[in-house]
């Protein structure tokens, strides 16, 4: 069977839909964030700090062909995979690419108390969060499948993904 890629932009549910989702449908489960963190042995935040954005993004292209290559996955993808459209081209070899989106204020809902988010330290979280929505907005039209979380329980967008992946895995 397909993959399950999640992608859309950070907050809206990937990680947490993403194993909800694998748990109930019996595949596997991988964040492409973990696993970069896995291959440099230091968090995202401190790759942003000492290397940059630049070459996260690098490292964050091989994570996804990496976690495209397994089967019966979700592959949980980070917030600016979209911006490298090699990895959408990669996640859709052998997967549904899905899109989780929300509105700007459900993202910071979301967000909490989380400082993990290098690209949203700043004074104003929702103005930055409006911002980049806004420059990536049309990346993530190139996915098979969007699903607006914004007014779902975990469970209601599992069950969409679900919905969607059934609609889609054959195509």
């Amino acid at each position: 069977m397909k993959n399950i890629a999640l992608t859309g932009f950070m907050a809206t549910g990937k990680t947490t839909v993403g194993k909800n989702v694998a748990n109930i449908l019996s595949f596997g489960f991988i964040d492409t964030d973990s696993l970069i963190e896995k291959i440099c042995g230091i968090s995202v935040p401190q790759i942003f700090d000492k290397y940059g954005e630049k070459y996260f993004r690098g490292i964050e292209k091989t994570a996804v062909r990496r976690a495209s290559r397994l089967k019966n996955y979700v592959v949980s993808t980070g917030g600016g995979v979209v911006l490298n459209p090699s990895n959408i081209v990669q996640l859709r070899k052998n997967g549904v690419v899905i899109c989780l989106k929300a509105r700007p204020e459900i993202i910071v809902r979301n967000m909490g108390e989380n400082k993990d988010r290098p690209l949203l330290m700043c004074n104003d979280t929702l103005e930055r969060v409006q911002k980049l929505l806004n420059e990536r907005e049309h990346y993530y039209k190139f996915a098979d499948y969007t699903i607006d979380v914004s007014d779902m329980t975990i469970n209601d967008a599992a069950l969409a993904v679900i919905e969607a992946y059934s609609k889609l895995k054959n195509k």
